[in-house]
């Protein structure tokens, strides 16, 4: 549920623009944390650059197996066949540790018309300090970061594709699928085809999304909070073995619980949802039901949860004790000092 700036940037919106022109340009790097936005528009690059009978001579993909100084040059310059452009895709190689250097600064400012070439990573962390390197990416390249979505932009872009299979769904609807599956589209793309798949009924309703999807730790973890707000331990312990079943890290599922008890413990003290919003990371809705969580509880409640969460991690670390009994101990433990609350 941790919420990260959300949109597109600046190269992101130029990518998307030289797409929609068909003004492809000589050298872009695309990452960014919502990989499902870096493939579509990659694709999008891929099919206007590239023509059906012609691509297998004037498509040319690197890797961290593949990748060499030299290679890259005679793909840089190799002259299209029967096409007036050819692609250069090096996907996850790290310019900055591969060596010559000077080469790559050579090839890199110094790009013909014929080619575009791509950079392509999960997460860009250019070494600043090989300044020549650095000037050749940031003065010729369009950088183009595409970071998770905002939760308005997701509402739309669900309903779309519910819609695309013919289907509606509603929007609080698709705040609950939001967060069962977080805000990654790849992870909601395919959740909304499983479900699409398993409803037979025009309309979505929360059983289908129950029936079908695989919650995340911090969705579970909402869940074992919000039974003990309602004091119904049974129903909190009941989700912890299903977390048993589907094979979660100890050590995560008591960090999760413990970021959630810190969220709860800050709720009391902030009593606002946009504060608490930006100060734990959240985004707006799951924000709004931990505020609505944590006024079911004391501030006492909530500061001995965090403790006991410290002193069950300690524990999991150092103790020869079974995992999943500590971990039942502490749900116990929360569900005593909830009951007495």
């Amino acid at each position: 549920m941790a919420k990260k700036q959300s949109g597109n940037s600046v190269g992101a919106q130029q990518l998307i623009q030289d797409i929609k022109n068909k003004t492809p340009g000589r050298f872009y790097v695309i990452y960014g944390e919502e990989d499902y936005l870096c493939r579509h528009y990659y694709s999008g690059l891929k099919k206007l650059l590239l023509e059906d009978l012609t691509a297998d001579f004037n498509y040319h993909p690197l890797n961290g197996e593949t990748f060499s100084v030299e290679l890259l040059s005679d793909s840089i310059e190799a002259l299209p066949m029967m096409a007036d452009r050819s692609l250069v895709l090096v996907d996850e190689v790290d310019l900055f540790t591969v060596g010559d250097t000077d080469a790559i600064v050579s090839l890199l400012n110094d790009i013909p018309d014929y080619c575009c070439l791509v950079l392509r990573y999960m997460e860009f962390k250019p070494d600043k300090r090989k300044k020549k390197l650095w000037d050749a990416i940031e003065n010729n390249a369009v950088l183009a970061e595409f970071q998770y979505q905002s939760e308005s932009e997701l509402r739309a872009w669900i309903v779309r594709h519910f819609r695309s299979a013919g289907k509606d769904i509603a929007p609080e609807l698709c705040n609950y699928l939001l967060l069962q599956c977080g805000r990654s589209m790849t992870r909601l793309h395919a959740e909304i085809e499983k479900i699409c798949a398993y409803s037979g009924a025009a309309t979505i309703v929360r059983s289908d999304i129950d029936a079908v999807v695989e919650p995340t730790l911090d969705a579970a973890v909402f869940e074992i909070t919000d039974a003990l707000a309602s004091r119904n331990f049974d129903r909190a312990l009941e989700r912890l073995h299903v977390m048993f079943k589907l094979r979660a890290e100890p050590i995560a599922v008591v960090g999760a619980i413990g970021s959630q008890m810190r969220r709860l413990y800050a709720a009391k003290t902030l009593q606002n949802v946009d504060e608490l919003s930006r100060v734990c990371g959240l985004a707006p809705y799951p924000a709004g039901l931990t505020m609505t969580q944590a006024r079911r509880f004391s501030t006492e409640f909530c500061k001995k949860a965090v403790l006991l969460c410290r002193d069950t991690d300690h524990q999991l670390k150092s103790s020869y004790d079974s995992e999943e009994r500590l971990l039942e101990l502490l749900l116990l433990q929360l569900a005593e000092e909830a009951r007495h609350d």
